[in-house]
């Protein structure tokens, strides 16, 4: 669990890298910053963990590029004590990143094997989510609902319809849609009935599943 001077000017560089695409928000750069990336990847990808590129992590998913992960989290417009829900825990990148936001952060995973790597990982680098959960994240959760916001890091074809009930009033989701080639998605839940949509670009992420347990 090594985390030198080396990997902190790697991790410099990162920052400066993502501020030239347009990531502007201080604290999701402070946390990327702290954050030893490294850690959460293979150790044979170590030489590469701070370039702006996503890593396969095992059981057929990747760790998101950090543009990604900064760009998801600058939509959520995360403050302290908000209470957020992660769709797809995956390495526990993007769940430190929130955590390190001063956020209460409930976690679902559907990979048996991530799910127990992320449980013993994220203690030993003094990150504690709320809850992490292994199950169906299609479901969310809805016995902890409503949410501050909502981040799904998987691909969804359509978005679920639980995720959108399980959203407070004034609450943000944010959520990749499509296909082969996923639309950044941004809902604002404006009352009981009622979403405003955004949408920005495309990214690519692997398949959210559903009852793929």
């Amino acid at each position: 669990m090594k985390d030198s001077a080396k990997h902190q000017g790697l991790r410099n560089q990162l920052v400066t890298v993502l501020q030239a695409k347009g990531i502007t928000d201080k604290n999701i750069l402070e946390a990327i910053r702290k954050i030893p990336r490294h850690l959460f990847l293979n150790s044979s990808f170590e030489d590469f963990a701070y370039q702006d590129k996503p890593f396969p992590i095992g059981a057929g998913q990747t760790i998101s590029q950090p543009y990604t992960v900064a760009f998801q989290t600058e939509l959520l417009q995360v403050k302290k004590e908000d209470k957020i829900l992660e769709i797809g825990t995956g390495s526990g990148y993007q769940t430190a990143v929130l955590c390190l936001l001063g956020a209460k952060v409930f976690s679902v995973e559907r990979q048996n094997e991530l799910f127990k790597k992320t449980s013993l990982l994220l203690p030993k680098l003094g990150i504690r989510p709320k809850h992490l959960v292994f199950g169906d994240g299609y479901k969310g959760l809805p016995n902890y609902a409503p949410f501050d916001s909502i981040i799904v890091t998987a691909g969804a074809p359509i978005i679920p319809q639980p995720l959108m009930a399980q959203l407070k009033i004034g609450g943000r989701l944010v959520i990749p849609v499509g296909e082969d080639i996923q639309v950044m998605t941004l809902l604002i839940r404006k009352s009981e009935t009622q979403f405003e949509k955004h949408e920005f670009g495309d990214f690519r992420f692997v398949p959210l599943l559903e009852d793929k347990n």
